[in-house]
């Protein structure tokens, strides 16, 4: 109920001013602002849409550029790939020619001299570190030089050459988030794209008695396998192949022992994470001793890595021995060339789909951005209306509160 008295007119004046002056202060600043929504009062059902869509709006413009930081580093190590495969395919040529006769021994003294350099470049590719300073085949372990170079004295040389190239990575994968709850895995470890044949371990000791002690978790290529406390070694088998790594087992129906073999070409990465089966078993030594070079002594290794076979090369043209060069030698070049070409391809594949991500994340980013639009921006032409309005009834009051009081000081002097 209203009280009426001699100051309700100008009670009521007052205040409807300074409404209007509040609403076109909030226009006002809206108008600044470029959005209609200044505080939750404002729209609390729009304020809540838009909070989720900024929101989601900056999760896909982290997702553009982490696949865009993925793309570049795919890019740059298929480049490097492709540089060792024409590195090999030279190696090729150069070992169907030592391995026609046609060549003398000094002649294969001079081409294993090439080859030798060939070595050296394609350890340099292997070494080689990204844009960002990472080393790109070195899995996750990307401060540190991905393989070690042994030097040594090779018979027929006059120098010390290469010896042993050793991977100093890990098997790690990176994944990267590409979308909401979509991942890309980053798998750069050279003890798979630098590796010539599926690498086979074939366990001398005999375990048709063995059986777990305890409960245990080993690790093989970075993919972890319980083990329960009584298992033997057929159950062992088994959890192995229903793993889904790249590793088949079996057991050796003469010796009685565990074969691994790679269903690739890569090295074999074994490790007892919890509990000591392998190492009860003599597949590898104790945890001092870090994967992959932690093989058992009574463990027998097949298979080795695209440098072995370039060494391989190199030491059989400085014996002269053309045998060697057209059988095992040229074979495992061969391998290693099918394997780097497989490598190519997934390194490319891998751009292609990061590349596929890039333009997704554009097209959600301009979905969401008419999103943000329609929640949280002004309609400019409609406030500009607003205001002139405002300031059209804000004279209006002016005009009308002047005229009901229109008496002055002048009115009382006489």
């Amino acid at each position: 109920m209203t009280r009426i008295s001699s100051q309700i007119n100008n009670s009521d004046t007052q205040y409807h001013l300074r409404r209007q002056e509040v609403n076109s202060n909030r226009l006002s600043n809206q108008i600044g602002n470029q959005s209609r929504i200044s505080s939750l009062r404002d729209d609390p059902i729009a304020a809540g849409h838009l909070v989720r869509y900024q929101s989601y709006q900056g999760r896909v413009e982290r997702f553009e550029k982490n696949a865009q930081t993925l793309a570049d580093q795919f890019n740059v190590r298929e480049g490097y790939i492709n540089q060792n495969l024409q590195i090999m395919q030279r190696v090729r040529e150069l070992a169907v020619g030592g391995a026609s006769g046609t060549y003398t021994p000094d002649d294969l003294k001079n081409m294993a001299t090439e080859v030798n350099e060939l070595l050296k470049e394609l350890v340099q590719n292997a070494n080689a570190v990204g844009p960002d300073g990472n080393t790109l085949f070195s899995g996750t372990r990307t401060k540190g030089v991905a393989f070690d170079v042994v030097m040594g004295n090779v018979p027929g040389a006059k120098e010390a050459l290469i010896e042993n190239v050793r991977y100093n990575g890990n098997v790690g994968i990176n994944k990267v988030e590409v979308d909401e709850n979509a991942y890309l895995e980053v798998d750069s470890s050279g003890n798979k794209t630098f590796w010539a044949e599926p690498q086979r371990l074939m366990g001398q000791r005999d375990l048709s008695s063995w059986q777990a002690l305890e409960d245990g978790v080993i690790g093989i290529d970075g993919v972890d396998v319980k083990v329960s406390s009584g298992d033997n070694v057929y159950a062992l088998a088994a959890k192995i192949n229903d793993s889904g790594v790249a590793v088949k087992a079996e057991i050796d129906p003469v010796t009685g022992g565990l074969n691994l073999t790679t269903t690739d070409s890569h090295q074999i990465w074994l490790e007892d994470k919890s509990g000591s089966s392998l190492s009860d078993i003599g597949m590898i030594k104790d945890k001092s001793q870090l994967p992959p070079y932690n093989i058992g002594n009574g463990v027998r290794v097949s298979g080795g890595s695209l440098f072995d076979s370039v060494i391989a090369l190199r030491d059989a043209m400085l014996r002269g021995d053309n045998e060697s060069i057209g059988g095992r030698v040229l074979g495992t070049i061969d391998q290693g060339i099918s394997n780097l070409t497989t490598r190519l391809a997934k390194s490319g594949s891998d751009y292609e789909r990061a590349v596929n991500n890039i333009e997704r994340s554009k097209t959600n980013n301009l979905n969401v951005t008419a999103l943000v639009s329609r929640e949280g921006d002004i309609d400019i032409t409609k406030a500009i209306t607003d205001m002139k309005m405002m300031e059209y009834v804000n004279q209006a009051t002016l005009s009308n509160a002047g005229k009901m009081y229109s008496s002055t000081l002048l009115d009382y002097m006489r």
